[in-house]
């Protein structure tokens, strides 16, 4: 937006006085250029400046009837816009992208703001929600995650015009998030995991071994397949190379993905851990399913000898899993609020830290992107050794009394 004085051009002659234009002194002076509300180039002409400068200044500020939106767009839900954004964009995502932006804003953004008008999200209506979300125990990385979703969406409803500014903007999401702990709300005790493996059928057991003794994800755990590729018993290694997805729109519902982001890798395979396993194959033949990889980026359909499948030789879904665990959980006294397959990943953890292990052991076994996450995570279970007083003091004078001339 800008206010041109059409009377006079914008060079001036040798004197340094100002040019007359052809327009000079014929119609309205003033000339204010500005984008509306469907994001038009528009201009309109003043006679006096001050009349200018005051229309410039209410559609800077999106006050002026020529930026206001009309009424049906005015009352656009987020949910309404939020669909339309996404459907939108999502044919240049991968798919493991659809699945996740289409699941954080059906399952976390619609139920707080999808029935409310763009208009009427402020800045403390996104503060409240943040707040109520960490109150809950949401994890501060999934958290970051919704809201970095929401601010994309109401980003581009200011570019659009629907909206004068994001509310978002005020929002210093690492200052709210720094005064949160990543510790867990629960760790399950030895005698808590062992009334966990009695509860679970014999036939989804060595899943459980899989995340207490080995820090194995769901999808990590339920996408193991028979063979070096990820179960390597002569070189003792365990190769976390995939998790099972299940998305019943795209590749027939089952297929192979990439674990959580940095999060591949190869781990020491605990001997009691790799003797379950070799007793579990044995036991349960592994049933080869029909599925895509998408591990290595080009989808490939291969056949794989999963570990765990139902009684039909089916892979397992979150939601069939979900349901058997609830069962299992509740069996074994385990509470239903933190009482997830993930606790197991925190048992692994925390057994090894109250054993002794070293800090960049514990981050390689879990397979952390960095040592600083391992860190913040279990910051209460690393031993605490007293500091002996006067230390420094103590060695400095020994190294004097050493060199000193007797």
């Amino acid at each position: 937006m800008s206010i041109d004085d059409l009377w006079y051009l914008t060079t001036r002659g040798p004197d340094k006085k100002r040019l007359p234009s052809k327009r000079h002194g014929r119609g309205k002076r003033w000339r204010v250029r500005y984008a509306d509300a469907a994001g038009k180039s528009r201009e309109k002409l003043f006679e006096r400046k001050t009349d200018a400068e005051a229309f410039d200044a209410r559609v800077r500020a999106g006050v002026a009837e020529e930026m206001k939106v009309q009424q049906s767009e005015r009352n656009v839900t987020l949910r309404e816009y939020g669909e339309r954004w996404r459907l939108s964009r999502e044919a240049g995502w991968a798919l493991e992208t659809r699945k996740r932006v289409e699941s954080n804003l059906r399952c976390h953004l619609y139920p707080a703001f999808g029935d409310r008008p763009l208009r009427t999200i402020h800045l403390t209506s996104v503060l409240e929600w943040l707040t109520r979300r960490l109150d809950e125990g949401t994890p501060r990385t999934s958290l970051k995650l919704y809201f970095e979703l929401l601010d994309a969406v109401l980003s581009a409803a200011v570019t659009d015009k629907m909206i004068a500014d994001n509310p978002c903007d005020g929002v210093k999401l690492a200052q709210m998030l720094r005064g949160f702990s990543r510790a867990p709300k629960w760790v399950p005790t030895e005698g808590e995991v062992l009334a966990l493996l009695d509860a679970v059928p014999p036939r989804y057991r060595a899943a459980i071994w899989l995340g207490a003794g080995q820090g194995c994800r769901l999808g990590e755990a339920l996408g193991m397949e028979d063979g070096s590729r990820c179960v390597d018993q002569e070189r003792a290694e365990l190769h976390i190379a995939q998790q099972l997805r299940y998305a019943p729109q795209q590749y027939g519902g089952f297929y192979l993905s990439e674990p959580k982001a940095g999060s591949s890798g190869t781990v020491d395979l605990d001997p009691v851990v790799g003797k379950v396993l070799a007793e579990h194959v044995r036991d349960f033949p592994p049933v080869a399913v029909e599925l895509v990889d998408i591990t290595a980026g080009d989808p490939v359909c291969r056949s794989v000898p999963l570990l765990f499948t139902t009684t039909r030789g089916n892979p397992l879904t979150d939601r069939t899993w979900s349901r058997e665990w609830a069962d299992w959980r509740d069996a074994a006294g385990w509470p239903k609020e933190h009482g997830t397959f993930h606790a197991l990943r925190h048992f692994f953890a925390t057994t090894l830290i109250t054993n002794h292990a070293e800090p960049q052991e514990v981050q390689r076994m879990l397979r952390h992107k960095t040592l600083r996450i391992t860190l913040e995570t279990y910051v209460h279970w690393w031993p605490k050794r007293e500091r002996r007083r006067g230390l420094v003091g103590t060695v400095l004078q020994a190294a004097a009394t050493r060199t000193s001339p007797t």
